[in-house]
């Protein structure tokens, strides 16, 4: 068997394990970074690459300034029993040096959200904005070769193969048909888009969690990691307590790499493991109907090979997954894509209901929040579903779903069965199989107080979040509308999830624990392979990337000797 050395091996290439191969390599280690898929990027690839950080540099610049104790604080109200106040603190303390770290060492540069506002906004020690960062915008060109074995955008939250990013990206392309600007800024980017297609044969102007993996990576491989993929790791290496290498399998057959200082775990998660999805689901009908955004690739490796030395996973969590509700899109070819509703459910002019016709929950809040009142509003033992509907007008300005906005037609998803319509709501609730009359009182009643701007049901608009959702040239309320005129359409939204909450035990320097609380020497849990610090709870946006990060960033800190953060 073919054997290999290095200081530190990273099993996992989306954020948190170049986070960390990254941070290690900068402060002197040799690292091997190893990716099972023949692309690299995971989940991170595939997401909107907002990450969670209070107090960063780049908020501080614009004089958003706050103490720890107010992201604490809100922290506190949200995960309350879940709250671990070690691994809190440190992810408090670390996170804006972690950003800190990557802008002034890195090719990793950050744009801010200073506008974005946490998703509970009336718990106490909220935040309207400057909690948020994202990887500036990078073109795949600069990578050269490495670009090649980087995973694409996700189709179905792009436009024909092309991410967009939140803001200005986004709503210019939604104001294209009614703004000059925004329409010469959509046709430049199309423009670009079409060059690269025709000179690279991919997408590469690079936004949101591809920005983030082409930053990292390519800073990587400046720094001397050796990035493998299509290197599947197959079983650590334990002598006398500690972890000192994995076996991993390649194409030319097993191989062993001994580490001197440590391996690190970030293989994504147990997403598609199907026996743990199993365990972890006991109150569903069937643990097959959950669809999960992240590749397919990540089905557990990293918490059954961690298992097996010992390491216990968390079972106690709120939720073992990040719930995010999902419609299935069907494409000719007989596949089948997953299209995440995160934006689409606040804007002016939807609304959602359950089977029986009723409302559920605020739609303008956070992605979890709707899918977790989705399932626990589900009986037990039948399908979890509800419906998103809205009115023609909603649809020919925002898009819906994955069809998209005037001038492009609705028709092809009509054919597929993705999209239904009809022109009255009687109509359209035979076609859902709702009793027409219960959906009619709902919509009657939504329709009332929504052209008042009000909703007194669920407070649709009460948040800065919920606004944001919306659109802030709709007036009195940016994310209320009634649904008066036809025709009408509606979509089929499943419970999905963007990763798992459910990940290994860990202390505050993310190394993994044994069954009585005791670090395994040699072997760190990062990114969804590590238990999350929200306690399977989702507080505000950008809490997976924001600790995936920080952590990758804290773990190899810890292996190199090194403080991850300064006193203040």
């Amino acid at each position: 068997m073919k054997q290999n050395y290095c200081d530190v091996l990273v099993i996992g290439g989306g954020a948190a394990g170049f986070s960390a191969a990254v941070t290690a390599a900068w402060h002197g280690q040799k690292v091997i970074l190893i990716e099972k898929s023949h692309l690299f990027g995971g989940a991170t690839c595939w997401s909107g690459g907002w990450m969670w950080v209070p107090r960063n540099s780049l908020a501080r610049a614009a004089g958003i300034i706050e103490d720890i104790e107010q992201p604490r604080l809100f922290l506190q109200n949200e995960l309350k029993d879940k709250f671990d106040p070690k691994r809190v603190d440190m992810f408090l303390k670390s996170a804006p040096a972690m950003v800190d770290f990557f802008a002034n060492n890195t090719l990793l540069q950050f744009e801010d959200g200073n506008k974005i506002a946490d998703i509970h906004g009336h718990t106490a020690g909220a935040k309207d904005g400057g909690r948020s960062v994202i990887a500036a915008p990078y073109h795949g060109r600069k990578m050269g070769k490495l670009v090649k074995k980087m995973l694409p955008p996700k189709w179905e939250t792009g436009f024909l193969g092309m991410p967009i990013m939140a803001g200005k990206d986004l709503w210019s392309f939604l104001k294209a048909t009614r703004s000059i600007s925004a329409a010469f800024y959509v046709a430049k980017r199309l423009g670009l888009h079409a060059l690269d297609w025709l000179i690279y044969g991919r997408t590469m102007q690079f936004v949101n969690g591809s920005a983030l993996i082409a930053r990292l990576a390519k800073s990587a491989e400046d720094l001397g990691v050796t990035i493998r993929v299509s290197t599947p790791a197959k079983q650590l290496i334990e002598e006398n307590g500690k972890v000192v290498g994995a076996i991993v399998s390649t194409e030319l057959g097993e191989e062993t790499i001994h580490v001197s200082k440590g391996v690190i775990l970030a293989a994504g998660g147990f997403s598609y493991d199907i026996k743990r999805r199993a365990a972890m689901f006991p109150h569903m009908k069937d643990p097959l109907a959950h669809w999960p955004l992240p590749p397919t690739t990540n089905t557990g490796d990293g918490l059954n090979m961690a298992e097996q030395v010992g390491a216990e996973v968390a079972t106690d969590l709120a939720s073992p997954v990040a719930w995010c509700p999902v419609s299935l899109v069907p494409y000719k070819d007989g596949t089948v894509g997953h299209f995440p509703h995160i934006i689409d459910r606040g804007k002016p002019g939807v609304i959602a209901v359950m089977h029986n016709g009723k409302r559920f929950v605020n739609e303008a809040d956070g992605y979890y929040d709707y899918t977790a009142a989705m399932d626990s509003k589900t009986p037990a033992n039948q399908e979890v579903f509800s419906w998103l509907i809205c009115s023609h007008e909603c649809q020919r300005r925002y898009g819906f779903g994955m069809t998209r906005p005037f001038p492009f037609s609705t028709k092809p998803w009509l054919e597929s069965g993705y999209l239904k319509k009809a022109d009255t709501i009687e109509g359209l609730a035979r076609l859902c199989d709702i009793d027409p009359k219960v959906l009619r009182q709902t919509i009657d009643e939504f329709n009332l107080h929504a052209k008042e701007g009000k909703d007194p049901e669920y407070g649709r608009g009460g948040t800065a979040y919920n606004r944001k959702m919306g659109d802030p040239d709709h007036q009195p309320n940016p994310s209320l509308a009634p649904l008066d005129k036809g025709p009408f359409y509606a979509i089929k939204v499943l419970p999905g999830s963007f990763g798992t909450f459910a990940g290994l035990k860990t202390d505050e320097h993310a190394r993994v624990l044994n069954k009585i609380g005791q670090p395994i020497e040699g072997l760190y849990a990062v990114g969804t392979d590590m238990a999350s610090i929200m306690g399977g709870y989702y507080p505000t946006g950008g809490i997976n990337l924001g600790p995936a990060m920080t952590f990758g960033y804290v773990a190899a800190c810890h292996i190199a000797n090194k403080t991850p953060y300064t006193n203040e």
